[in-house]
């Protein structure tokens, strides 16, 4: 019987944390998962806090033409969280356009040496960070531009460490 009440409440709490996505962010977290079981790493829940967190972000960076920046660590802005940030212009983004475009970056990472091979793989490297739990994203629009961005909690890339 316990058992059974458990498997029952991990059900419920997995379906909740898919509901809870807005209807623009519908398989964010399958997509980062997709990758993430490539890899063997634990699933990602989705996070209305780090949502909130991250639709501020990107609707300041909307205000301000759309720009790519990431947070800051400190002052009014400031975050501890993980970050990836994705930039369009003419063309509508799906989660899974935005995540395979960071998920890319695998490419350019060594997997024995867990580290990026002379370009750019940080990105590739959060969505898949082993001790990663939950995700939130926020997308804002500046004329035909979409400005997407992710938060992640516990942070990942941490210097010195493999992602996996």
């Amino acid at each position: 019987m316990r058992k059974s009440i458990y498997l029952l409440l991990m059900f419920s709490m997995a379906f909740t944390s898919a509901q809870q996505e807005p209807e623009n962010m519908k398989g964010m977290v399958d997509r980062h998962n997709f990758w993430r079981k490539k890899v063997n790493v634990p699933d990602l829940s989705w996070s209305p806090e780090l949502s909130a967190f991250a639709q501020a972000w990107a609707d300041k960076l909307a205000a301000e033409g759309c720009n790519m920046e990431h947070r800051p660590r400190s002052g009014k802005w400031g975050s501890s969280y993980g970050e990836n940030i994705y930039w369009s212009s003419g063309m509508k983004n799906t989660p899974d356009v935005v995540v395979d475009n960071w998920a890319s970056e695998i490419q350019n990472f060594d997997a024995k040496k867990g580290s990026c091979k002379g370009s750019v793989c940080g990105h590739y490297t959060q969505v898949v960070w082993r001790n990663t739990q939950r995700v939130g994203c926020g997308m804002a629009k500046c004329g035909d531009q979409e400005i997407w961005v992710c938060n992640y909690d516990p942070p990942g890339n941490w210097v010195g460490e493999k992602p996996y």
